[in-house]
């Protein structure tokens, strides 16, 4: 809750930051005197909330929405040794990072995957296919589990959502700036909304949003790494690395619905720029060449401290 309060708190600063400036640079003025008759500050504050308000849905729906869409069963009271081998490991490995423990799911799909999500690092879901548990070893899925621990522990779910805001509302923002100097310089509209105005910001979002999308999915596969890194110190480097191979061989396996693969540990083959995670080669040489230093350190008297 915290790390969601200071975030929106520094994005509220900049939107009035930006509003300041565009007085004291005169660009309302600038405008006005070309006969542009446009509030910037309103049109920041409409952006920001269109821009903000589908991801923050997203995020506290996000548990809901993940459990339905992967009819995740969430193990409550274990009725097997593996169901209870799960709960254990993931309460054990959030008691290390200082986390509240997570609820813990096992959803049916063959492929060999898990995800976390939840809106807060101390109500988070960690989940795991049908098909991880079938094909890997214990000290590989201990592995996979601790990856995902590391994510609600960095809270990378949060920070994802917050930072497609972010560029959210950049992209409404000169989206509509753009389409509305274009009806009043180009096509000399001087009231309401012509053609130009929907047709120019439609391109225009158009294109800021590959821009925007190219952003967050950078984010998304550099938090990979540090979530493998956290998942080798707490079930041990040979153990991630052996997981990540095991992920290799499964690539051609059925990928999780596309709303949950920037969640789960792999998205398949990834080699684009709009890949949510980085090649598995590339994840497994980083730990190979001894980066497994954990970003959220172990340990709850270093929360306590300040930590994550």
């Amino acid at each position: 809750m915290l790390r969601l309060s200071l975030f929106l708190g520094a994005n509220l600063a900049i939107l009035a930051v930006l509003s300041v400036s565009f007085r004291l640079l005169g660009i309302e003025g600038l405008l006005q005197a070309n006969g542009v008759d446009l509030n910037l500050t309103a049109l920041l504050i409409f952006s920001a909330v269109i821009g903000f308000a589908g991801s923050l849905i997203s995020l506290f729906l996000s548990k809901t929405m993940a459990k339905a869409a992967m009819r995740v069963q969430v193990i409550t009271a274990p009725r097997t040794a593996t169901e209870r081998w799960l709960v254990e490991t993931v309460h054990a490995q959030a008691d290390r990072v200082g986390i509240g423990r997570p609820e813990v799911g096992v959803f049916d799909h063959p492929s060999p995957n898990a995800f976390a999500t939840g809106w807060n690092r101390d109500d988070a879901l960690i989940a795991v296919s049908t098909g991880l548990l079938n094909t890997m070893s214990r000290g590989e899925v201990e592995a996979v589990l601790g990856h995902e621990v590391s994510h609600a522990a960095n809270g990378d779910m949060v920070t994802l959502a917050l930072i497609q805001g972010v560029v959210n509302t950049f992209v409404v923002f000169l989206s509509r700036l753009a389409g509305f100097l274009f009806d009043r310089l180009i096509l000399r509209i001087e009231r309401g909304y012509g053609p130009g105005f929907w047709i120019v910001s439609l391109v225009t979002e158009m294109v800021l949003g590959v821009l925007a999308m190219a952003i967050v999915m950078w984010f998304s596969r550099w938090r990979e790494f540090r979530a493998d890194a956290g998942g080798a110190a707490l079930a041990g480097r040979h153990n991630m690395i052996a997981a990540l191979e095991r992920l290799k061989l499964a690539q051609n396996a059925p990928p999780l619905p596309e709303e949950m693969r920037a969640f789960a540990i792999s998205a398949g083959r990834v080699q684009t720029l709009f890949a949510s995670h980085p090649p598995l080669e590339r994840r497994i040489a980083a730990l190979r060449a001894g980066d497994t230093r954990p970003h959220t350190p172990v340990g709850p008297a270093r929360r306590r401290a300040g930590w994550g």
